[in-house]
Protein backbone atom coordinates (compact mmCIF):
# COMPACT_ATOMS: atom_id res chain seq x y z
CA UNK A 1 0.00 0.00 0.00
CA UNK A 2 1.52 3.33 -0.95
CA UNK A 3 1.28 6.28 1.42
CA UNK A 4 1.39 9.49 -0.64
CA UNK A 5 -2.06 10.87 0.12
CA UNK A 6 -2.50 9.94 3.75
CA UNK A 7 -2.28 12.95 5.97
CA UNK A 8 -1.15 11.03 9.04
CA UNK A 9 2.21 9.27 8.94
CA UNK A 10 3.47 6.75 11.50
CA UNK A 11 6.15 8.15 13.79
CA UNK A 12 7.17 4.77 15.15
CA UNK A 13 5.60 1.46 14.30
CA UNK A 14 5.37 -0.24 17.65
CA UNK A 15 3.24 -0.12 20.78
CA UNK A 16 4.86 1.55 23.81
CA UNK A 17 6.45 -1.52 25.37
CA UNK A 18 8.07 -3.03 22.30
CA UNK A 19 11.22 -2.34 20.34
CA UNK A 20 11.26 0.89 18.33
CA UNK A 21 12.42 0.92 14.74
CA UNK A 22 13.84 3.40 12.30
CA UNK A 23 12.97 1.25 9.29
CA UNK A 24 10.69 2.32 6.50
CA UNK A 25 7.14 1.06 6.52
CA UNK A 26 4.30 1.43 4.08
CA UNK A 27 1.55 0.75 6.59
CA UNK A 28 -1.79 2.37 6.01
CA UNK A 29 -2.27 5.48 8.12
CA UNK A 30 -5.22 7.33 9.54
CA UNK A 31 -6.78 9.97 7.31
CA UNK A 32 -8.76 11.65 10.07
CA UNK A 33 -8.50 15.42 9.53
CA UNK A 34 -6.59 17.45 12.09
CA UNK A 35 -8.66 19.65 14.38
CA UNK A 36 -7.89 23.29 13.88
CA UNK A 37 -9.03 25.58 16.63
CA UNK A 38 -9.21 29.37 16.54
CA UNK A 39 -6.29 30.90 14.75
CA UNK A 40 -4.04 32.86 17.09
CA UNK A 41 -1.39 35.36 16.14
CA UNK A 42 1.78 33.29 16.55
CA UNK A 43 3.97 36.38 16.93
CA UNK A 44 2.65 36.99 20.46
CA UNK A 45 3.67 33.47 21.53
CA UNK A 46 7.35 34.26 21.06
CA UNK A 47 7.64 37.86 22.28
CA UNK A 48 9.49 38.20 25.54
CA UNK A 49 9.63 41.97 25.88
CA UNK A 50 12.73 44.10 26.24
CA UNK A 51 16.35 43.11 25.82
CA UNK A 52 18.78 43.47 28.70
CA UNK A 53 20.58 46.81 28.24
CA UNK A 54 24.01 45.25 27.60
CA UNK A 55 22.54 43.13 24.78
CA UNK A 56 21.05 45.95 22.75
CA UNK A 57 23.33 45.22 19.78
CA UNK A 58 21.05 42.89 17.85
CA UNK A 59 21.52 42.02 14.22
CA UNK A 60 19.01 43.89 12.08
CA UNK A 61 18.24 40.94 9.86
CA UNK A 62 14.64 39.86 10.16
CA UNK A 63 12.91 42.89 8.63
CA UNK A 64 15.03 42.82 5.46
CA UNK A 65 14.44 39.12 4.91
CA UNK A 66 10.74 39.60 5.43
CA UNK A 67 10.61 42.44 2.90
CA UNK A 68 12.27 40.41 0.18
CA UNK A 69 9.97 37.46 0.80
CA UNK A 70 6.60 39.06 1.45
CA UNK A 71 5.38 38.21 -2.01
CA UNK A 72 5.89 34.49 -1.29
CA UNK A 73 3.12 34.42 1.30
CA UNK A 74 0.35 34.23 -1.28
CA UNK A 75 2.11 31.43 -3.17
CA UNK A 76 2.66 29.48 0.02
CA UNK A 77 -0.96 29.72 1.07
CA UNK A 78 -2.00 28.55 -2.39
CA UNK A 79 0.24 25.48 -2.18
CA UNK A 80 -0.01 24.53 1.46
CA UNK A 81 -3.34 22.75 1.43
CA UNK A 82 -3.08 21.01 -1.93
CA UNK A 83 -1.60 17.56 -2.02
CA UNK A 84 0.29 16.09 -4.95
CA UNK A 85 1.28 19.42 -6.51
CA UNK A 86 5.05 18.90 -6.46
CA UNK A 87 6.39 18.86 -10.01
CA UNK A 88 9.63 17.00 -9.46
CA UNK A 89 9.91 14.10 -7.09
CA UNK A 90 12.14 11.07 -7.15
CA UNK A 91 9.51 8.90 -5.49
CA UNK A 92 5.96 8.23 -6.59
CA UNK A 93 4.63 10.38 -3.76
CA UNK A 94 4.46 14.06 -4.52
CA UNK A 95 4.83 16.58 -1.73
CA UNK A 96 3.76 20.20 -1.53
CA UNK A 97 6.90 22.19 -2.37
CA UNK A 98 8.32 25.39 -0.91
CA UNK A 99 7.22 28.78 -2.18
CA UNK A 100 9.75 30.76 -4.19
CA UNK A 101 12.27 32.13 -1.71
CA UNK A 102 14.90 34.64 -2.78
CA UNK A 103 18.26 34.01 -1.12
CA UNK A 104 20.44 36.98 -2.05
CA UNK A 105 22.76 36.85 0.96
CA UNK A 106 23.07 33.27 2.21
CA UNK A 107 24.64 34.10 5.59
CA UNK A 108 21.96 36.66 6.34
CA UNK A 109 19.15 34.38 5.18
CA UNK A 110 20.10 31.32 7.26
CA UNK A 111 20.32 33.40 10.46
CA UNK A 112 17.12 35.40 9.86
CA UNK A 113 13.77 34.26 11.27
CA UNK A 114 11.35 32.88 8.71
CA UNK A 115 9.01 35.65 7.51
CA UNK A 116 5.73 35.63 9.39
CA UNK A 117 3.09 33.57 7.62
CA UNK A 118 5.56 31.77 5.33
CA UNK A 119 6.52 28.12 5.81
CA UNK A 120 10.04 27.58 4.48
CA UNK A 121 10.13 24.02 3.18
CA UNK A 122 13.51 22.33 2.96
CA UNK A 123 15.02 18.95 2.24
CA UNK A 124 17.83 17.30 4.21
CA UNK A 125 19.96 14.69 2.46
CA UNK A 126 22.43 12.41 4.22
CA UNK A 127 25.62 11.50 2.36
CA UNK A 128 27.25 8.39 3.82
CA UNK A 129 30.27 8.33 1.50
CA UNK A 130 33.49 7.85 3.43
CA UNK A 131 31.87 6.07 6.38
CA UNK A 132 33.91 2.97 5.47
CA UNK A 133 37.00 5.12 6.11
CA UNK A 134 35.76 6.23 9.51
CA UNK A 135 34.24 9.53 8.35
CA UNK A 136 30.89 10.73 9.63
CA UNK A 137 27.99 11.34 7.23
CA UNK A 138 27.58 14.82 5.77
CA UNK A 139 24.12 16.40 5.88
CA UNK A 140 23.00 18.94 3.29
CA UNK A 141 20.07 21.35 3.54
CA UNK A 142 18.41 22.67 0.36
CA UNK A 143 15.19 24.55 -0.29
CA UNK A 144 12.63 21.95 -1.36
CA UNK A 145 11.62 23.47 -4.69
CA UNK A 146 12.59 23.16 -8.34
CA UNK A 147 15.75 25.26 -7.93
CA UNK A 148 16.93 23.24 -4.89
CA UNK A 149 18.92 26.20 -3.54
CA UNK A 150 21.72 25.07 -1.18
CA UNK A 151 21.47 26.52 2.33
CA UNK A 152 23.66 24.64 4.83
CA UNK A 153 25.91 21.63 5.33
CA UNK A 154 26.72 19.89 8.61
CA UNK A 155 29.03 17.12 9.77
CA UNK A 156 30.11 15.65 13.10
CA UNK A 157 33.69 16.44 14.07
CA UNK A 158 36.11 13.63 14.72
CA UNK A 159 38.13 13.36 17.93
CA UNK A 160 35.66 15.31 20.02
CA UNK A 161 34.73 14.14 23.54
CA UNK A 162 31.09 15.00 22.95
CA UNK A 163 29.07 15.03 19.74
CA UNK A 164 30.03 18.21 17.95
CA UNK A 165 28.56 19.14 14.56
CA UNK A 166 29.97 21.95 12.45
CA UNK A 167 27.50 23.87 10.27
CA UNK A 168 28.72 25.69 7.16
CA UNK A 169 27.29 27.82 4.34
CA UNK A 170 29.69 26.10 1.90
CA UNK A 171 28.99 22.44 1.03
CA UNK A 172 32.71 21.81 0.43
CA UNK A 173 34.19 23.64 3.43
CA UNK A 174 33.29 22.12 6.79
CA UNK A 175 36.30 23.38 8.73
CA UNK A 176 36.11 25.12 12.10
CA UNK A 177 38.44 27.92 11.07
CA UNK A 178 36.97 28.61 7.65
CA UNK A 179 35.09 31.79 6.81
CA UNK A 180 32.04 29.69 5.90
CA UNK A 181 31.62 28.33 9.44
CA UNK A 182 28.19 29.61 10.54
CA UNK A 183 27.43 27.65 13.71
CA UNK A 184 27.75 24.42 15.64
CA UNK A 185 25.74 21.90 17.61
CA UNK A 186 27.30 20.46 20.77
CA UNK A 187 25.97 17.70 23.01
CA UNK A 188 26.52 16.76 26.63
CA UNK A 189 28.43 13.55 27.46
CA UNK A 190 25.24 11.50 27.57
CA UNK A 191 24.16 12.73 24.16
CA UNK A 192 20.73 13.77 25.45
CA UNK A 193 21.15 17.57 25.63
CA UNK A 194 22.34 19.78 22.78
CA UNK A 195 23.22 23.45 22.43
CA UNK A 196 23.31 25.38 19.15
CA UNK A 197 25.80 28.27 18.81
CA UNK A 198 26.38 30.82 16.07
CA UNK A 199 29.93 31.54 14.85
CA UNK A 200 30.83 34.12 17.52
CA UNK A 201 33.85 33.93 19.78
CA UNK A 202 34.26 31.80 22.89
CA UNK A 203 33.63 33.88 26.08
CA UNK A 204 37.34 33.50 26.88
CA UNK A 205 38.08 35.73 23.88
CA UNK A 206 35.44 38.39 24.56
CA UNK A 207 36.06 42.01 23.65
CA UNK A 208 35.21 44.84 26.05
CA UNK A 209 31.48 45.05 25.29
CA UNK A 210 30.96 41.30 24.65
CA UNK A 211 29.53 42.05 21.21
CA UNK A 212 31.78 39.45 19.55
CA UNK A 213 30.81 36.59 21.89
CA UNK A 214 28.88 33.70 20.40
CA UNK A 215 25.14 33.55 20.82
CA UNK A 216 23.23 30.46 21.85
CA UNK A 217 20.54 30.01 19.21
CA UNK A 218 18.70 27.05 20.72
CA UNK A 219 18.96 24.00 22.94
CA UNK A 220 17.38 20.54 22.63
CA UNK A 221 16.67 18.11 25.45
CA UNK A 222 15.70 14.49 24.75
CA UNK A 223 13.90 12.75 27.59
CA UNK A 224 15.53 9.42 28.35
CA UNK A 225 13.19 6.47 28.24
CA UNK A 226 13.04 4.24 31.28
CA UNK A 227 12.29 0.51 31.73
CA UNK A 228 13.37 -0.15 28.16
CA UNK A 229 10.11 1.13 26.70
CA UNK A 230 10.58 2.23 23.11
CA UNK A 231 7.78 4.69 22.53
CA UNK A 232 8.09 7.96 20.62
CA UNK A 233 10.84 10.36 21.55
CA UNK A 234 10.05 13.32 23.78
CA UNK A 235 11.88 16.53 22.95
CA UNK A 236 12.05 19.94 24.58
CA UNK A 237 13.41 22.81 22.47
CA UNK A 238 14.52 26.05 24.12
CA UNK A 239 14.99 29.16 21.96
CA UNK A 240 15.63 32.85 22.64
CA UNK A 241 12.50 34.99 22.62
CA UNK A 242 11.80 37.78 20.13
CA UNK A 243 11.81 41.49 20.90
CA UNK A 244 9.24 44.06 19.81
CA UNK A 245 11.04 44.45 16.45
CA UNK A 246 10.62 40.69 15.84
CA UNK A 247 14.36 40.14 16.22
CA UNK A 248 15.93 37.39 18.29
CA UNK A 249 16.98 38.49 21.77
CA UNK A 250 20.74 37.79 21.91
CA UNK A 251 21.65 35.18 24.51
CA UNK A 252 25.42 35.48 25.06
CA UNK A 253 26.36 33.40 28.11
CA UNK A 254 29.46 34.50 29.97
CA UNK A 255 30.03 31.01 31.36
CA UNK A 256 28.59 27.50 31.30
CA UNK A 257 26.11 28.31 34.07
CA UNK A 258 24.40 31.06 32.08
CA UNK A 259 23.36 29.24 28.91
CA UNK A 260 19.91 28.30 27.64
CA UNK A 261 20.03 24.84 29.26
CA UNK A 262 20.98 26.14 32.70
CA UNK A 263 18.44 28.97 32.55
CA UNK A 264 15.75 26.45 31.58
CA UNK A 265 16.77 23.97 34.29
CA UNK A 266 16.75 26.77 36.87
CA UNK A 267 13.32 27.94 35.58
CA UNK A 268 14.79 31.33 34.73
CA UNK A 269 12.61 31.89 31.64
CA UNK A 270 13.40 35.58 31.04
CA UNK A 271 13.75 36.07 27.28
CA UNK A 272 13.58 32.37 26.50
CA UNK A 273 10.78 30.21 25.07
CA UNK A 274 10.11 26.53 25.77
CA UNK A 275 8.74 24.36 22.94
CA UNK A 276 7.94 20.63 22.76
CA UNK A 277 7.42 17.98 20.15
CA UNK A 278 3.76 17.29 19.46
CA UNK A 279 2.73 14.00 21.04
CA UNK A 280 1.74 11.49 18.35
CA UNK A 281 -1.52 9.58 18.77
CA UNK A 282 -1.67 5.78 18.99
CA UNK A 283 -3.67 4.30 16.11
CA UNK A 284 -5.15 0.85 16.79
CA UNK A 285 -5.78 0.07 13.14
CA UNK A 286 -2.21 0.58 12.01
CA UNK A 287 -0.64 -0.33 15.39
CA UNK A 288 1.51 2.76 15.19
CA UNK A 289 1.85 6.28 16.55
CA UNK A 290 0.69 8.79 13.92
CA UNK A 291 1.07 12.52 13.30
CA UNK A 292 -0.42 14.72 10.57
CA UNK A 293 2.42 15.98 8.34
CA UNK A 294 0.12 17.34 5.61
CA UNK A 295 1.72 15.34 2.84
CA UNK A 296 5.31 16.37 3.62
CA UNK A 297 6.44 13.11 5.28
CA UNK A 298 5.88 9.68 3.76
CA UNK A 299 7.97 7.12 5.70
CA UNK A 300 7.71 5.95 9.29
CA UNK A 301 10.70 6.80 11.50
CA UNK A 302 11.43 7.50 15.15
CA UNK A 303 13.08 10.67 13.84
CA UNK A 304 9.79 12.16 12.57
CA UNK A 305 8.68 15.06 14.77
CA UNK A 306 6.78 18.34 14.96
CA UNK A 307 7.73 21.18 17.33
CA UNK A 308 4.95 23.31 18.80
CA UNK A 309 4.32 25.94 21.49
CA UNK A 310 2.21 24.71 24.38
CA UNK A 311 -0.24 27.61 23.97
CA UNK A 312 -1.02 26.80 20.33
CA UNK A 313 -0.36 23.18 19.29
CA UNK A 314 -1.85 23.86 15.84
CA UNK A 315 0.97 26.27 14.92
CA UNK A 316 3.82 24.05 13.73
CA UNK A 317 7.08 25.87 14.51
CA UNK A 318 9.06 23.12 12.77
CA UNK A 319 8.51 19.64 11.39
CA UNK A 320 10.97 17.00 10.24
CA UNK A 321 10.46 13.57 8.73
CA UNK A 322 11.66 10.86 6.41
CA UNK A 323 10.76 10.67 2.72
CA UNK A 324 13.43 8.15 1.59
CA UNK A 325 16.35 6.16 3.03
CA UNK A 326 18.65 9.18 3.21
CA UNK A 327 16.25 12.04 2.52
CA UNK A 328 14.08 14.03 4.91
CA UNK A 329 11.88 17.09 4.71
CA UNK A 330 12.46 19.92 7.19
CA UNK A 331 9.95 22.77 7.30
CA UNK A 332 10.17 25.75 9.64
CA UNK A 333 8.13 28.84 10.49
CA UNK A 334 8.63 32.10 12.39
CA UNK A 335 10.49 32.59 14.70
CA UNK A 336 13.03 29.91 13.71
CA UNK A 337 15.87 30.52 11.28
CA UNK A 338 17.46 27.88 9.04
CA UNK A 339 20.48 27.36 11.32
CA UNK A 340 18.26 26.72 14.35
CA UNK A 341 16.00 24.29 12.51
CA UNK A 342 18.86 22.43 10.78
CA UNK A 343 20.76 22.03 14.06
CA UNK A 344 17.63 20.70 15.80
CA UNK A 345 17.25 18.20 12.94
CA UNK A 346 20.94 17.21 13.21
CA UNK A 347 20.48 16.45 16.91
CA UNK A 348 17.91 13.79 16.00
CA UNK A 349 20.53 11.89 13.97
CA UNK A 350 23.00 11.61 16.82
CA UNK A 351 24.05 8.04 17.53
CA UNK A 352 24.42 8.49 21.26
CA UNK A 353 20.76 9.28 21.89
CA UNK A 354 19.84 7.22 24.92
CA UNK A 355 16.21 7.60 24.03
CA UNK A 356 15.54 5.53 20.93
Amino acid sequence: VSVPFYSHVPVSLHPPATTGSDEEDNSDASTKPIRSGKKKNPVSLFQTGGDPPRERKTRKKAPKAAESEEETLETQQKNSNKKGKGKKSKKKEERPLSPVIEVDNLEKFVLSPAPQGVTIKCRVTRDKRGMDRGLYPTYYLHLDNDKKVFLLAGRKRKKSKTSNYLISIDPTDLSRGGENFIGKLRSNLMGTKFTVFDNGANPDRANADWSNVRQELSAVVYETNVLGFKGPRKMTVIIPGMNSDNERVPIRPRNDNDGLLMRWQNKNMDNIIELHNKAPVWNDETQSYVLNFHGRVTHASVKNFQIVHGSDPDYIVMQFGRVADDAFTMDYNYPLCAVQAFAIALSSFDGKLACE
